[in-house]
Parts: C-alpha cells; sequence; structure tokens
C-alpha cells in the first residue's frame, strides 16, 4: 500500500479545511470578465485585504484631500456674502469671520480625536450615533453624511473645473464635461483599489500644499516689506461692491455675517472623513487616524487663515461668474508678472486643480464604506454591502459617480450653486456624532470622561448651532433641497429596512421544520417542448436523470399544423416512457396555458412537480434579441405556485462552423 493511501487520523480539534478547486474542463472567461480584468488588472483575494491597508502619508491623501481642498473657496464665499452687503468693508470682516471658523474646526478635531480613541473600529457619525441611539436615529446622521459624500463630489469637481478655466478661459464652455470627466477618472481610479488610488493621488495633494506654502511665503514676505499689490476694484464681472457702514460689523446686520459665516462653513467639512477611513489605516489604526486627523487641522488651519489674511490685505473681491477665482487672483498679484511669477501661478492653479479634484476621491473612499455598514443594517441596498474585483466596494463607488454627474448636470458645474447644499448634512452629523458621544462618555465613564464629556459637549453645542445658521441662512440659496431630501431619504430608507426585516422573518420562519418535513408522495417531471431539436434533446436527457414517478413532455399548442407535425415526429422517437401531451391554447396565452397544466398535476395535495425548460444559450449577445422570451414568462409565472420547481436546462448552441453533421449515431434522443 502506497504511503498516500494509508489513512490518517481525524484532528476533531483542527478539522482539514477545504480542498483547493480542480478544474478538468477548459472554462473560458466571459467577456465582460476579461474586460474587467484588462481595465482594472488581475482580481484581488481577499486575504489580500490586510496589505490594501495605508501609512499616514497616504491616508493623509486619500481622507483629507476634501477638508483640504476647502481652503480654495471657503474664503472666497465668505467675501462673495459680504462684499455686495458692505463693500471694501468686507475684506476687514474677512479674517475674524475666518478665525470664528477656525475655533469651530479646532473642536471637532479635539472631538473627533476623542471619539477615534472610543470607537477604534470606526469612529464615524453613523456607527457612534447607532451604537448609543439606535440604528433608527443613526440612518439620519447616516443620509446626511451619504448626501454630503456626492455633493463633495460635485463641489470638488466644479471647482477644479473652476479652477482649470480661471487658467485657460477658452475652456469656460464645457465646465459640465470637464467635471463630468474628472468623476470618471477619479472613480476609475478608485476601481482599481484603495492602495493604488491613494498611490496615485499622494503626489497632487502635497504638490498642492507646497504651492500655498509657497503663496503664503511670498505674500507675508511681500507684505512685511510693504510691496504687497492691490486688487482692481474696477474689473469687469466683479461682484457689486456694496456700502460700507459703522459699528463693529462695518453696517453689516447680523444675519449676513452669520450667513458669511455659514459660508465659510464649507472649511471644515471632510474632517468626519477620517474617522469614518479609521479600518483602512495600518495598525494601531485609531492612533494613526488621530495623528493623521491632527495634522490635517494643523494644514488646514495655516492655508485658511493665510488665504483669507492675503485676500483681505490686497482686497480680492470674487467674480460673478466664480472666475477668475479669488485663490487665483491671489496668486497672480502675490507671484507678480515677472521673473517666475507666471510659472508659479500657474503651478499653484495646477495644484489647485488637482486638490480640487482630487478632494472628490475622499467621497469616494468613505461613501462605499458608509453604504456598506447602512446596507449590513438593511437601510441601503444589500449590493452595496459586498467588495469587488480590486476588493473595494465598486457598486458604492458606481452609485455615487452615477448621483454626483447628475447633479453636476442639473447645477451647470457651478460652485456658487452647489455651495448652499453642501454643509447642513455635515453640520447635522457633527452635532449627533458629538451628541452620540456625550452619552457614551456618561454611561461608560472610562478613564478621562469628564475632559471628553467636556469637549464633545462644547463640540456638539457648536456645529448644532453652526447647523441652524446655515439651514437658515442658505434656506433661500437652496439649503431647504437638502432639508427636504434628507427626510424623504429617511423615511425611504426605514422602509426599506422594514422591507428587508419582514423578508427575512419570513425566510427563516420554521426553515428548519420545513427542511425536515416529508417530502410528497409523488414527483412529477414536465418538459415543456416548443420543437424537436437538440436544445429540447438535452433537457428531455437530463428529466430522465431525475428518475420521476411520471415524466411527460408537453407542448402548448398555438399553431395546430405545428402541433401534428411534432406529435408525428415524436411517435418515430425510440421514448415510449415519455408521453407527448398537446395542450390547445386558441388564445395564445401560452405561459398561462403552462400554469393550468402544472396546477392541475399540484391539485391532489400530494405532488412535487419539477418543471424543466429548454434554454439555449448562445456565444454573441445580439443573437439572443432574435429570439422571444417565451420561457422565462412561463418560469416567472410557474414558480409562483407551491411545490412547482422550473429549472432551464442549458444548451450551448454552437457556432456555424461547429454543428456535427447529421448521422446514425449522433440522434440526440437515443434510448441507448
Amino acid at each position: 500500500m502506497a504511503l498516500r493511501d494509508i489513512p490518517r487520523p481525524v484532528d476533531l480539534d483542527h478539522p482539514p479545511g477545504p480542498l483547493p478547486p480542480t478544474q478538468t474542463i477548459d472554462l473560458p472567461e466571459s467577456l465582460n470578465y476579461r474586460l474587467k480584468r484588462k481595465l482594472l488588472g488581475k482580481p484581488l483575494h481577499t486575504e489580500e485585504l490586510a496589505h490594501e491597508r495605508l501609512g499616514n502619508p497616504t491616508a493623509l491623501a486619500i481622507f483629507a484631500s476634501d477638508n483640504l481642498s476647502s481652503c480654495a473657496y471657503a474664503s472666497e464665499e465668505i467675501l462673495r456674502v459680504l462684499v455686495p452687503a458692505v463693500g471694501v468693508a468686507a475684506f476687514s470682516l474677512v479674517v475674524p469671520i475666518t478665525v470664528a471658523m477656525l475655533v469651530v474646526l479646532a473642536f471637532l478635531i479635539l472631538s473627533y480625536r476623542q471619539t477615534i480613541k472610543e470607537y477604534p473600529e470606526a469612529s464615524g457619525a453613523y456607527v457612534v450615533t447607532r451604537d448609543n441611539f439606535g440604528p433608527k436615529v443613526a440612518i439620519v446622521a447616516g443620509v446626511s453624511l451619504l448626501t454630503d459624500y456626492i455633493l463633495t463630489v460635485a463641489v470638488s469637481t466644479a471647482a477644479g473645473t473652476a479652477a482649470l478655466v480661471s487658467v485657460f478661459e477658452a475652456l469656460a464652455p464645457y465646465k459640465v464635461e470637464i467635471a463630468i470627466a474628472f468623476i470618471v477618472v477619479i472613480a476609475y481610479a478608485n476601481l482599481r483599489g484603495m492602495r493604488e488610488s491613494g498611490a496615485i493621488f499622494r503626489v497632487p495633494t502635497y504638490f498642492f500644499i507646497t504651492m500655498m506654502g509657497l503663496l503664503l511665503l511670498f505674500g507675508v514676505g511681500r507684505m512685511l516689506f510693504g510691496d504687497l499689490p492691490m486688487a482692481d476694484a474696477t474689473a469687469e464681472g466683479l461682484e457689486r461692491f456694496g456700502s460700507p457702514g459703522d459699528g463693529l460689523l462695518q453696517g453689516a446686520s447680523l444675519f449676513v455675517v452669520l450667513h458669511a459665516f455659514a459660508s465659510g462653513g464649507a472649511a471644515v467639512t471632510g474632517v468626519e472623513a477620517i474617522s469614518d477611513g479609521v479600518p483602512a489605516f495600518r495598525p494601531p489604526e485609531w492612533r494613526n487616524a488621530r495623528k493623521t486627523l491632527t495634522v490635517m487641522g494643523l494644514l488646514l488651519g495655516v492655508m485658511f487663515l493665510g488665504l483669507s489674511s492675503l485676500a483681505g490685505k490686497m482686497h480680492v473681491a470674487p467674480f460673478e461668474e466664480g472666475t477668475p477665482t479669488v485663490l487665483s487672483e491671489v496668486g497672480r498679484l502675490t507671484f507678480g508678472e515677472g521673473g517666475i511669477g507666471p510659472v508659479l501661478f500657474v503651478l499653484l492653479q495646477a495644484g489647485t486643480m488637482l486638490i480640487l479634484v482630487l478632494a472628490a476621491n475622499t467621497a469616494f473612499a468613505d461613501f462605499p464604506r458608509l453604504a456598506s455598514f447602512q446596507a449590513a443594517d438593511n437601510f441601503v441596498p444589500r449590493q452595496l454591502l459586498t467588495r469587488g474585483h480590486r476588493l473595494v466596494f465598486s457598486n458604492g463607488i458606481l452609485t455615487l459617480s452615477g448621483v454626483a454627474v447628475l447633479i453636476v448636470i442639473g447645477t451647470g458645474a457651478k460652485v456658487e450653486r452647489l455651495i448652499p447644499l453642501y454643509a447642513v448634512g455635515v453640520f447635522t452629523s457633527f452635532s449627533m456624532s458629538q451628541a452620540a458621544m456625550v452619552k457614551h462618555h456618561l454611561r461608560m465613564r472610562g478613564e478621562g470622561w469628564r475632559g471628553g464629556l467636556a469637549i464633545n459637549a462644547t463640540g456638539g453645542t457648536i456645529t448644532a448651532v453652526v447647523a441652524v445658521i446655515f439651514a437658515v441662512t442658505k434656506f433661500r440659496d437652496g439649503a431647504w433641497m437638502v432639508l427636504v431630501i434628507v427626510p424623504i431619504l429617511v423615511v425611504s430608507l426605514l422602509r426599506l429596512r422594514r422591507h428587508y426585516e419582514a423578508e427575512d422573518r419570513a425566510l427563516q420562519a420554521d426553515a428548519m421544520e420545513a427542511a425536515t418535513t416529508p417530502i410528497l408522495r409523488r414527483h412529477v417531471v414536465l418538459v415543456f417542448v416548443d420543437k424537436l431539436d437538440r436544445a429540447t434533446a438535452r433537457a428531455i436527457q437530463y428529466a430522465r436523470s431525475l428518475t420521476p414517478d411520471e415524466l411527460r413532455a408537453v407542448h402548448i399548442a398555438v399553431d395546430q399544423q405545428r402541433a401534428e407535425r411534432l406529435a408525428e415526429a415524436w411517435g418515430a422517437l425510440p421514448l415510449s416512457r415519455i408521453s407527448l401531451e398537446l395542450v390547445e391554447c386558441p388564445d395564445r396565452r401560452v405561459a398561462r396555458s403552462a400554469v393550468e397544466v402544472v396546477a392541475r398535476d399540484l391539485s391532489d395535495g400530494s405532488t412535487e412537480v419539477t418543471v424543466l425548460l429548454p434554454r439555449r444559450v448562445y456565444r454573441r449577445f445580439w443573437h439572443k434579441l432574435l429570439h422571444d422570451r417565451t420561457a422565462e414568462q412561463i418560469a416567472e409565472t410557474v414558480g409562483r405556485l407551491p411545490h412547482a420547481n422550473v429549472t432551464s436546462v442549458p444548451f450551448n448552441v454552437p457556432a456555424p462552423g461547429d454543428l456535427v453533421p447529421p448521422g446514425p449515431s449522433s440522434d440526440p434522443l437515443s434510448a441507448r
């Protein structure tokens, strides 16, 4: 006896795993799979998920790009509100409002550091709120964030397009097409895998940070030497200048200042992204996420305050059409027209365009992950739960892309039309997350809980106030749409959850008892026959292998002459044990006639019926268009009957050159 034939003892504590699959026949890959592999690369195995984790520099590029890029338009949005209201006084108010927003940012950073520490597995608003208030409350935060991520893609690509058009004005008529192209490119990069997209997008992030650093250094240097230029207040296309007044607010009403403050709130969007993406960091995940969050906050604070200060000193006002942007004008004036100034200006605009477009990548990293959390809780379609070809949530990426494209088309890729929709959901989720953390501290009372409670309570209060300010001041500008859409989505997703839960209860009820219930006494197999061909022969061959109590072929006779020819041919076959039943169908309702045949066999209550439908499989998709869907209609209708089982028996239709010449030995219905 060979050594390999000797039986080995079975380790009951460590049973053997499944044998590796063996392939004994050639299985050609489908065209769709071959195309997917060509575009996205080889599929990644589940075991490789650990290798897709991100180091801190790459994680900053992926998760912080949305937050960092907002400094490119946040100062402009503040000025867009102030300039028409108080004119040149706006330039003295922009820095105080920026500082106020940075206070909000500081509390958000501190708050999310607490959240990441307490929830090291996943620290997003949805998960934290679900843990403390339950899933029905958490879905409000979840929908708010999903909406925000969609708008992030639209805003970022539109702003990136504006940066490009600021340099190449001839591209202005194609803003929508350019923004859509940006979305497609980012979606494609993300479909190739998270680590690969991080490698692609890391350079643009640090390039933008470098160019902003140079801009601020040049600006501060020229300011110290008294050489900082002033913008032309008479340039064509600028926002209309209002008249300044007296008092602390320079004649601006409290509503106008709060409106400007809310517009600057775009600068703190994206803080949530790192907490949602904690599982993507390398171990220790929570510690690395906190470090990256802190670095992100410091970088944003310096760039946002620096740009607002330069814009205020140089009196750079926004243009009505959004281009040139405030950042591009600050860069043009600061770098100057001589020497390397024009080169630095173009590089700044290139970096701005790249980071703004890249900001959409934050949403592509977090939207699919957040959607998968909600899919696991039955709030969104379960197709968003599974990972795809490259271990990313492909369906989430495609969903995000499609909706963002529709929004870009609907708004004409104009940033000023998108910003009012942007931050209501963000601050709503901020507030809910911090409120959930307050409850967490009170419930758990872990080490240092009092300090964490103070931070989260303060952060939650501030973000709730900002959310109200934003909703009120931006209501007429478009925030009302978000305030309407979010509740509608919440109600819809709650109904979807109830549907999934009801479906699960129906499928699980008495499942064990049903599996062990005695089988019915008789088994009848019916082969529905349209004509006598090799597809029918294959179905009959399979039916004979089932050894039922009764086996019949059934033909729905729509054409009487055709039915008679089939009966004559059937009678010549050596299949005496398989009768052919002709069913008249004068009204040509084939599916209805099929149901009546099956129902007749089921009527005794002790019969299980199996219906076999020959299915022709064609090599080319357009061949399918040449044939009707009668078999599909029969399957759908018959399948509704209890104890009626429908099976399609496939037959691969050969290409014309592969046909076997007919001969006595090739009879597919031979009884041998």
